[in-house]
């Protein structure tokens, strides 16, 4: 198996990686149970090491009676018997690292599972007892208590407060199975430091902070207001010390962190991105936004205005855990993402949104930044549709069965086309369904492929690796028609662009004399037509990689290409 570990003193590795994301249940099945496990991710290496990512972040792998996919967690120094052992995720991670692939590790510190020790506890314990105190248990309104001690909405719909036998209510921004804890109580704070210390002296070179944002809450627990300032429980100033505090730990470990931030306000976002708080944060609007070169265009520059003055690094993803998958969004007429639009029977174009996401593979890969890869994004898969009597996800039960939840983007990978369930296992049907096309999408007949999903992804991040220009650093926009987006990474020699995503360039200068290949005076442009029509292409000197064929010469529509070309 080819690879190399990475370099000791790389430390700003994270600025510029691709991360690959595992959602372990779904990934490989290595003892042939049904359900994905450690031993499924370490025997299935060599295709990550293949696919060239830097790193691989890990969706919760801890102990967890898996009411919310593992984001209840009941012991975060134990892995869940259903994925392996400690000893085996250590391994894991020695032999990932061995291979230059970093690992990245999620923590949920919002909430924990009903079936932690503490909730445990507190429930034993009773009302006004310092138990409860880690958690937040009210007494209801109403002349017995009978309504909840607030209007807080659940994430998942419904209330966010759920009542005891004793009387007393506990509040849950998520499931009832997920308690929130109290972030004001020192105990919940050391604990979690504590946690962290834990997976960094295992090795783990990173953490990706669920719901960031959500942690700390206002301790009246008032009444939910629109527009009130500052909101309740989303983006509390005390959140910055908390973050502060973790920072300092992970610094001695030469460790990093990416949150979960949803915000609307950048001034806000861009706040956790201090140099004394969180390495990166996700983009949620690039994620989010349509097939739309305006839209797609306002994204991108808005996200690197909002990392500018802090100068982190923005991050790109198409696709996680939580979102329909590439494919399928980008082959509606309603492209873009929101929670609250998902419904069931949704019209799709999969030739449509297969083109377009192939697209944006090399639209994302060559921006400047790091970038996340959901697994099974390399091997194009489209949203799943899971049978009614199938759907583990809570979202959906909680809506009242109006949204199909996130099951369909979890479905587990297919790796063999000929083998039982494409290869996940052994004959044991996995946890979730797979449709019955699944074979087709398989990561051995797509390797044997020269235009499959798989090949364009190895390609694309082969060069993204070798060719000086990709990753962290300046960009500028260029001179292009309606419809089509055109941007230039600054190559070996010449040193231009702006960094700040909000030049232009009227690409029509001389073509590079030194002879394609050698990036001499060049630059590195991604063009990406949106338009109806075939576009033409800026002078240049080398096609370096296409999303799609070429037509006499021009760009074809919903497809992209990375160019050589004379600044």
């Amino acid at each position: 198996m080819e690879g190399s570990p990475p370099a000791p003193g790389d430390t700003l590795w994270w600025r510029d990686a691709v991360i690959y994301q595992v959602y372990v249940r779904s990934f490989a099945d290595g003892d042939g149970d049904g359900t994905g496990d450690l031993a499924g991710v370490r025997a299935r290496l060599p295709h990550l090491v293949e696919l060239g990512v830097d790193a691989l972040w890990f969706t919760p792998w801890y102990l967890s009676p898996l009411a919310d996919g593992g984001y209840d967690v009941a012991d975060y120094r134990t892995i869940d018997p259903a994925f392996g052992t400690l000893a085996e995720a250590e391994k894991l991670i020695a032999e990932a690292r061995a291979l230059g692939l970093r690992t990245i590790i999620d923590i949920v510190p919002n909430h924990v599972s009903d079936r932690h020790i503490w909730f445990r506890a507190a429930l034993a314990a009773g009302p006004g007892r310092p138990e409860r105190a880690l958690f937040h248990f009210r007494a209801g309104r109403g002349e017995h208590g009978e309504i909840p001690p607030n209007d807080w909405v659940s994430e998942f719909g419904g209330p966010a407060w759920t009542r005891l036998d004793d009387g007393e209510w506990y509040l849950h921004l998520f499931a009832p199975e997920q308690p929130d804890l109290n972030w004001a109580h020192p105990s919940v704070r050391r604990e979690h430091e504590e946690v962290l210390r834990f997976w960094f002296e295992r090795g783990v070179a990173g953490v990706r902070i669920d719901s960031a944002a959500l942690l700390a809450k206002d301790p009246a627990l008032p009444d939910f207001t629109a527009g009130r300032d500052p909101h309740p429980y989303v983006d509390l100033d005390e959140l910055h010390t908390i973050y502060r505090s973790w920072r300092a730990i992970a610094d001695t470990y030469g460790a990093v962190f990416v949150g979960e931030v949803w915000l609307p306000d950048t001034e806000r976002f861009v706040r956790y991105l201090r140099p004394d708080e969180l390495h990166t944060a996700f983009n949620f609007s690039f994620l989010a936004c349509p097939w739309d070169a305006g839209r797609m265009r306002a994204a991108i520059e808005a996200t690197l205005a909002e990392h500018a003055p802090v100068g982190a690094p923005a991050t790109w993803v198409l696709c996680n855990h939580d979102v329909t998958r590439t494919v399928t969004r980008y082959g509606r007429e309603e492209s873009g993402f929101d929670f609250a639009a998902k419904e069931f029977g949704t019209p799709t174009d999969h030739g449509l949104g297969t083109r377009r996401a192939r697209a944006a593979a090399l639209l994302s890969l060559a921006l400047p930044g790091s970038v996340y890869l959901y697994q099974g994004e390399e091997l194009g898969l489209p949203e799943a549709e899971i049978p009614l009597d199938r759907i583990e996800d809570p979202m959906h039960a909680r809506s009242g069965g109006t949204d199909p939840g996130r099951d369909g983007c979890r479905v587990p990978l297919p790796w063999t086309a000929d083998a039982p369930y494409s290869g996940f296992g052994s004959a044991t049907e996995p946890w979730l369904p797979q449709p019955e096309f699944w074979p087709a999408y398989a990561a051995d007949r797509q390797t044997a492929d020269p235009g499959s999903m798989l090949t364009l992804y190895r390609e694309a991040l082969r060069l993204r690796r070798t060719v000086p220009g990709f990753g962290d650093g300046p960009m500028r926009w260029r001179e292009s028609a309606p419809g089509v987006l055109s941007f230039a990474r600054p190559g070996t020699g010449d040193g231009s662009g702006t960094g700040d995503g909000s030049g232009t360039g009227d690409g029509s200068g001389p073509e590079d004399d030194s002879g394609p290949g050698d990036g001499s005076g060049t630059e590195l442009v991604c063009v990406v037509n949106f338009s109806a029509e075939p576009a033409p292409l800026p002078p240049y000197t080398e096609v370096l990689l296409t999303s799609g064929p070429l037509v006499a010469g021009r760009l074809p529509r919903d497809t992209a290409v990375w160019l050589r070309a004379a600044p």
